[in-house]
């Protein structure tokens, strides 16, 4: 795109302690956004993330151990997560490239069947910047799960959390109205684009199990310690405004057996306490839209 935007020009500074405050219906104080990834990691190219460095260093392809660490979550991780949710009578945000359609129905199947919320998320995994056709592959991932699915879908998680300066433009054509990239608030906001608005909403790379136990090697138990933690700031903070808390997890992470206690002591704990929802990303949105002006697909 020409004279591309740059973010700021997108977003005017706000500071939150200068906006009225927002309240959530029926005296609800926080909500809990759950939001799951499901990937297709292509054994012909470069892993999105190794378990197993190579024995000298220098990645090599194929790169079976860690192909096969990603394929455990689909295989075997995802399960997990689908006993969980539905014992807790939960839908989450499904953050799915759409290519796990196509490679793995069984698995998308399952989260359509249970009422998932589907979020694009790329045709496969692998950083949106190495795309030469970035409004095609956007178009291409829409297409494709709302053909498996029967709905297209409204929010947009890049790979990564990847954009470059053309991508809200290419979401907004496609018919995404909320992303989860720009995580840089507390509260959802507005953003412009010129094929119309979008929504952010609040989404943060720190309570996601890659950075966590992958990137920062924590033990298990962390992702509950770091949650309960930001929940019980949060949920103090609830009494004056809305507040909002996302939890991003992976099966082939937080679906392995000696990690999954932990995913599944945070919603034991954040049930205990009042005026608490488990909304998806449509919701918030929904939510969100009806307490402000926003025309989507409108310059």
């Amino acid at each position: 795109m020409s004279d591309p935007m740059i973010p700021n020009e997108r977003a005017d500074f706000s500071a939150i302690v200068d906006r009225p405050p927002l309240k959530l219906p029926n005296g609800a104080r926080i909500v809990v956004w759950t939001i799951v990834n499901y990937e297709v990691w292509d054994i012909s190219k470069p892993m999105a993330r190794q378990v197993i460095p190579a024995p000298t260093g220098q990645p090599l392809l194929p790169d079976v151990p860690n192909w096969s660490w990603h394929e455990y979550g689909m295989r075997v991780g995802c399960w997990r997560f689908f006993d969980l949710y539905k014992r807790l009578n939960i839908r989450p945000t499904l953050s799915i490239n759409a290519r796990v359609c196509e490679d793995y129905p069984r698995v998308a199947g399952e989260a359509r069947d249970l009422g998932w919320e589907f979020m694009g998320h790329a045709y496969e995994q692998g950083p949106i910047h190495k795309i030469e056709d970035q409004r095609g592959m956007i178009f291409k991932s829409m297409d494709v799960i709302e053909k498996f699915t029967g709905k297209r879908p409204v929010g947009w998680l890049g790979p990564g959390l990847t954009q470059t300066l053309d991508t809200p433009e290419n979401l907004a054509e496609a018919g995404v109205k909320y992303i989860g990239d720009w995580v840089y608030d507390d509260e959802p906001t507005v953003i412009r684009t010129k094929k119309g608005p979008l929504v952010t909403l609040p989404y943060t790379v720190e309570l996601n199990d890659i950075p966590m136990m992958i990137v920062q090697h924590h033990e298990s138990d962390h992702l509950y310690k770091r949650f309960t933690e930001s929940f019980d700031r949060l949920y103090e903070e609830s009494k004056d405004r809305a507040k909002f808390i996302s939890v991003a997890i992976h099966p082939y992470i937080s679906g392995q057996p000696f990690r999954i206690k932990a995913l599944e002591a945070i919603y034991d704990y954040v049930n205990k306490f009042d005026g608490v929802l488990h909304w998806n990303g449509e919701q918030i949105l929904d939510w969100y839209t009806s307490t402000r002006d926003v025309k989507f697909g409108v310059a």
